[in-house]
């Protein structure tokens, strides 16, 4: 399977994917470790991630995928959120945690 359509096969078989350097247990950079939190606090419990280190392949395409240029990078339902910066600032305006809620519901 050619790596972007293996990128689309992620987006699309979960609610809630977040692209990030390390693991939730394990995050190898900040960034990703204040989205991870902060998708936690939103209540995101059935979260599914990518450990973009892991998987080459996906760390050099993905930026072409979703024509954002840095990790982390946080689909739900198949559509682009963002990064870390703008995971933080939709938790801290209350969207994030209903944006969970409804993708959790769906």
């Amino acid at each position: 399977m050619a790596v972007m359509d293996r990128i689309q096969a992620e987006v699309e078989s979960r609610p809630i994917v977040l692209f990030m350097k390390g693991t939730p247990a394990f995050p190898m950079c900040g960034y990703s470790a204040k989205a991870v939190q902060a998708l936690q606090a939103a209540g995101a419990e059935d979260l599914h991630t990518v450990n973009v280190l892991e998987e080459p392949e996906i760390r050099a395409n993905l930026p072409r995928y979703s024509n954002w240029p840095t990790f982390p990078q946080l689909f739900l339902h198949g559509e682009l959120i963002g990064g870390c910066e703008i995971t933080l600032e939709l938790l801290e305006s209350g969207e994030l945690q209903r944006m969970v809620s409804e993708a959790r519901s769906q």
